[in-house]
């Protein structure tokens, strides 16, 4: 059975909308596209390359998947880690509004994205990732199934955006497993599940 881990960019105040450019994603009016790029200096390369070592397959949404499909087709550098990976591994995408997909490797999920996602971990071995898919994402921590979470935090605050951690989400709790920070200081974490929070008191 899989692990599935999921890879996220955020602000110091949890927006995640738009980290790799001005066009990436600027709906409800959001202006602050690209703001990750300014702090991807060579400790940044190297953990994401470090990230792209392990997959086996990759989950995405369906925006995220639009993203990543008009870009990385396009780089065909065997020596590029990352595209090498994100072209030849399979890739599962969440979204029942997409009609067809030509990125090769590519199935579409189009079943209840829970039971889909829960068959896929269990008939895939190794490690399935995603990356950035917040509302994906959402959904699938309300439901215990993301194992794994590398959260880049970035010292920059935007005060509007989509975040990752919306209003309403299911109380977990996660181990901290790695930390560190880059040169540029990116803040770079990974947690593992831990179950359902545990309460006290100072007092």
């Amino acid at each position: 059975m899989a692990t599935l881990s999921l890879t996220q960019f955020l602000t110091l105040d949890g927006v995640r909308q738009a980290p790799g450019g001005p066009e990436e994603d600027p709906s409800e009016g959001f202006t602050h596209g690209g703001w990750s790029v300014p702090f991807g200096d060579e400790d940044f390369g190297r953990f994401m390359d470090g990230v792209f070592e392990r997959p086996t397959a990759f989950l995405l949404g369906r925006r995220t998947y639009e993203i990543f499909a008009g870009y990385w087709p396009k780089r065909t550098d065997l020596a590029d880690p990352i595209a090498t990976k994100l072209n030849a591994l399979p890739k599962y995408v969440a979204g029942t509004t997409l009609d067809s997909a030509d990125w090769a490797g590519t199935t579409l999920l189009r079943g209840d994205v829970v039971e889909e996602v829960r068959a896929l971990k269990e008939r895939t071995d190794g490690e399935i990732q995603m990356h950035g898919s917040g509302g994906l994402a959402q959904t699938l921590l309300d439901h215990d199934l993301i194992d794994t979470l590398h959260l880049l935090v970035f010292p920059v605050i935007l005060g509007t955006g989509r975040r990752l951690f919306a209003d309403g989400v299911r109380p977990t709790a996660f181990r901290l497993t790695g930390a560190r920070t880059t040169g540029s200081g990116v803040t770079l974490t990974t947690y593992e599940l831990a179950g359902r929070p545990e309460y006290g008191s100072y007092a």
